[in-house]
């Protein structure tokens, strides 16, 4: 049995952040994540996009921002149960949980945090004959790693920031890049539709509008897709390429979380935001884009305001007795559980006589 101050269910981000949050308060954590590593997407589907809307980082690679969390976390020692999926949550006695893994790990605290992100997720994959027979062949649902499309032939599929992005980032990457959109407008940032377009007319990025992806070719690797356009009086488009990239999202699921009792709304845990983000069960958090509340932006920063605010509340349930006074980070540094000691330099002022 793994026992701890809080359970974190995620290791993305907001589950990292979290265990700086609550080391500042003397608190341990421990994560479990289905996943082998911890970061969550950022490090399991785009560990290279870069990031745009982390305070003070005018551009971060995902992978890298992952990499400066488990710097930040390292002095307060946090566990791992990682590769194991939490499937039960079971109630004490005295108000405490035990959360068990698939594996059959058991782990106990007094207070459990969800950040799961998404949940579990799989890719939207386009309704193409057979194209399950070229997955990892040149069908590839996400970009882990820009430099396996170097100076080869892309087609992208999508309307949304993803593909946007991915057009971008790969303009200066493979050979060719072609993005393919329904419609003619697009649903990602007006900057990022800007740039597109920019790179279209410069050649960079062969854009193809009103028009979807219907077919793709090949013996057993792929070899080409068919593009055809919603006005029928257009003919089809043949485009060789070396690999195909439909970016539609993901269809998240909570998994065996949505069986532990939670209130639920479209796929979300409801909590209330007016106060700690405590899900309907007492002691038990929702963090991140796991969960909802009215005004809900699904954003890394939000993830990060709502850790530390759960933190001071979740202090409360674990240390009843306690009064606890926060103190700025600037006049009290960071004390770790493992004796390092980080905090401003004291400037010495001498009297002059």
């Amino acid at each position: 049995m793994i026992k701890t101050d809080i359970i974190i269910i995620g290791a993305g981000p907001t589950g990292l952040f979290t265990v700086f949050e609550a080391g500042l308060l003397k608190l341990k954590c421990h994560l479990i994540d289905a996943l082998a590593q911890p970061g969550g997407q950022c490090s399991e589907i785009y560990p290279k996009k870069p990031i745009y809307d982390i305070p003070a980082y005018p551009e971060i690679l995902a992978g890298t921002l992952v990499d400066n969390l488990m710097e930040q976390i390292k002095p307060f020692e946090p566990g791992f149960t990682l590769g194991e999926r939490a499937e039960t949550l079971d109630k004490q006695e005295d108000g405490s949980y035990i959360v068990t893994t698939n594996k059959g790990t058991r782990h106990h605290a007094p207070v459990v945090v969800i950040a799961g992100g998404l949940g579990s997720f799989e890719p939207r994959k386009p309704m193409i004959p057979n194209i399950e027979l070229f997955e990892s062949k040149g069908v590839e649902y996400m970009v882990k790693d820009p430099e396996q499309f170097r100076d080869k032939k892309v087609v992208i599929s999508g309307g949304g920031d993803s593909a946007l992005d991915w057009a971008i980032f790969l303009a200066d990457v493979a050979s060719e890049v072609s993005l393919v959109h329904r419609r003619n407008e697009f649903r990602g940032a007006l900057d990022s539709v800007e740039k597109a377009r920019e790179l279209a007319k410069l050649g960079k990025i062969r854009l193809f509008t009103k028009a979807e992806v219907k077919e793709i070719h090949g013996k057993e690797d792929l070899h080409a897709v068919v593009i055809k356009y919603n006005d029928e009086e257009k003919e089809s488009t043949y485009v060789e390429t070396d690999f195909f990239i439909p970016l539609f999202g993901l269809s998240p699921k909570l998994g065996p979380i949505g069986d532990w009792g939670l209130e639920i709304e479209k796929n979300a845990i409801k909590v209330n935001n007016a106060k700690d983000y405590q899900t309907n069960l007492p002691g038990v958090f929702a963090i991140g884009d796991v969960n909802t509340y009215p005004g809900k932006l699904k954003l890394i920063l939000s993830g990060f305001h709502e850790a530390a605010v759960m933190c001071q509340f979740a202090y409360q349930i674990i240390n009843p007795d306690k009064r606890f006074v926060m103190k700025y980070t600037t006049v009290g540094g960071v004390q770790g559980f493992d004796g390092s000691k980080k905090e401003a330099k004291k400037e010495v002022v001498q009297s002059i006589d």
